[in-house]
């Protein structure tokens, strides 16, 4: 398996609870780098574009909501099969439903609420960290 690069969120209910930490110590006692990061306060104009893709979903809204609700940190992390190694780590999207020991199991507060975001393919992955990150802000 291939050395790639994901994209990955800490969502405003975790980063309220100060969970920033322990939800990158799981990154990365498996394996996975953190080579860029910040914290953040996204608009509501960002979120909007970044969640585009669920503008027709009957939660983009609430989605959008939340997402401005509070700070968050946006991270680029590289290692072998980040995409998948990054959804497994975080686990389902509805925290009843993840696996145990995976973030979402350990941290989140609902379906919603679920603490973390992850790309789900590498070409979405690239796309993502372009919106947040400038190439020379990705130190490997």
């Amino acid at each position: 398996m291939a050395i790639e690069r994901t994209f990955s969120i800490i969502k405003p209910d975790a980063t309220r609870r100060n969970l920033t930490g322990a939800i990158n110590a799981v990154f990365e006692k498996n394996g996975l780098k953190i080579v860029a990061q910040k914290r953040l306060w996204m608009s509501r104009a960002q979120a909007k574009e970044f969640y585009k893709v669920h503008a027709e979903r009957p939660f983009y809204n609430d989605l959008v909501d939340f997402m401005v609700s509070g700070p968050v940190v946006v991270q680029v992390l590289e290692g072998e099969g980040a995409v998948a190694k990054n959804r497994d780590l975080m686990g389902a999207t509805n925290p009843a439903n993840a696996a145990e020991g995976t973030i979402r199991k350990l941290f989140a507060e609902s379906i919603e609420a679920n603490s973390v975001h992850g790309s789900d393919s590498p070409e979405n992955a690239a796309v993502e960290i372009a919106y947040f990150f400038a190439g020379t802000e990705i130190v490997g």
